[in-house]
């Protein structure tokens, strides 16, 4: 039980539990593939995607009694029944009052496949999700109300068709899917659900990640990015690397609990690079860099909106270079704001001023520039701009070659987009 092919659970000093390989890996290689335990389609993406297997495709089928969800065929609905029956009548009965969280969804999955499942289950060949971490004794207040209402939806929305445990069971078990949730992201990072993996719940963080993990409709597959030699600690990363150090540590501490000792933590040798700061003749003060720092965490913790985009891009730019992760960041919201509002030439702009920085700055194979280049080159294709789009297009699919397989559905479907023109 306690491993699968070329990998083994072991205590990692410092981290506790974790996983390692027994032989070697190279770069692209799948470490092994995970089902989900348990997963949920996001309310946003009900209409385009299927809720029993992922597949994004027109003429979906409808469920003949909420007429909410679809399903590319009987078989598929047949076999979400025993998950979709939680939420078809509920949704039917509240109407428009119907709206839990997405994790309170997740979580009445769990406790329904928990009462079904006898023994361990496919996605618990290394860890059980009983063993997965919960960190409930950690949660501050804040986060402890989010849960207690997430429990009084759950109880709302899901106690006709669920037997519930008590209490202090469910706030353990919101903590552990809080902690060890997976988001199921699309080849562009949108969000299309959460499910649940115990055995790469298993993975260890660095920010130096030797594997990644991708999609393949509901499940999971874990790739090396990194050439690995038996006794190699697999590594994920559980946040977005961009950020300098102590920002990264910041958001691992609010999320999970703990410090991260890899080794760009301990060198900081990205923080300088990512924290540039304009060239001028007279130097700028550190005071004033240390001042726009605040600026910028303030700012991008409080909105979205184009023209503060541009404002504090403008403020921003006096001191820091056009490299810098927080006008990266700012530009990243307000490409996002271009393309809501149809901004073509806008978005463009943007993406193009993102690109190499990113490339630069994030690790050699990660998602978040291959889902830049895979916007910007579709960007291009729309404005019959092909030479650019193709060349785009191609370094996106460079990358997912080794993060998701060459044979992944995304990848066929890009080499035909490739092609058309």
């Amino acid at each position: 039980t306690w491993s699968r092919g070329g990998l083994e659970r072991f205590d990692s000093p410092g981290k506790g539990r974790g996983l390692r390989v027994t032989r070697p890996f190279k770069v692209g290689e799948l470490l092994f593939s995970s089902q989900a335990y348990s997963y949920v389609l996001s309310v946003k993406e009900r209409g385009y995607y299927c809720e029993f297997c992922f597949t994004r495709k027109e003429g979906l089928a409808r469920c003949g009694k909420c007429k909410k969800a679809l399903y590319c065929n009987a078989k598929c609905q047949k076999g979400d029944w025993a998950m979709h029956k939680l939420e078809c009548s509920a949704m039917t009965a509240f109407g428009e009052n119907w709206y839990p969280s997405e994790i309170s969804r997740l979580v009445a999955r769990i406790l329904a496949k928990k009462k079904t499942q006898k023994g361990r289950c496919v996605s618990e060949k290394i860890l059980l999700i009983e063993e997965m971490q919960s960190h409930v004794e950690d949660v501050d207040n804040e986060k402890r109300e989010m849960n207690e209402a997430d429990v009084a939806g759950l109880h709302r929305y899901f106690s006709k068709h669920l037997e519930l445990p008590g209490h202090k069971d469910l706030l353990t078990l919101f903590s552990q899917v809080a902690c060890n949730g997976f988001t199921i992201e699309d080849d562009e990072l949108s969000h299309i659900g959460t499910a649940v993996y115990p055995d790469v719940a298993l993975i260890n963080h660095s920010c130096l990640p030797s594997v990644i993990v991708t999609y393949d409709g509901t499940s999971a597959d874990v790739r090396a990015v990194k050439d690995m030699k038996p006794g190699d600690e697999v590594l994920i990363s559980y946040i977005d690397v961009l950020y300098p150090t102590d920002d990264r540590n910041n958001r691992l501490r609010e999320s999970y609990y703990f410090t991260c000792e890899c080794k760009e933590c301990k060198s900081k040798s990205k923080d300088k690079a990512k924290l540039k700061v304009r060239k001028r003749s007279d130097p700028i003060e550190p005071e004033v860099i240390n001042n726009m720092v605040r600026y910028a965490k303030k700012t991008i913790r409080e909105f979205r909106l184009l023209e503060m985009c541009e404002q504090s891009l403008e403020e921003m730019g006096a001191v820091f270079d056009d490299s810098n992760v927080y006008m990266l960041h700012m530009m990243y919201q307000a490409m996002g704001v271009c393309l809501y509002m149809q901004d073509t030439v806008g978005a463009i702009r943007y993406g193009e001023n993102i690109i190499k920085p990113y490339s630069k700055l994030y690790p050699a194979y990660s998602l978040n520039v291959s889902s830049m280049y895979l916007k910007l080159g579709r960007l291009y294709m729309g404005l019959e701009k092909h030479s650019a789009g193709i060349s785009a297009l191609k370094k996106a699919m460079a990358i997912m070659e080794v993060a998701h397989g060459k044979d992944h559905f995304y990848l066929t479907e890009l080499r035909k987009e490739i092609l058309k023109k």
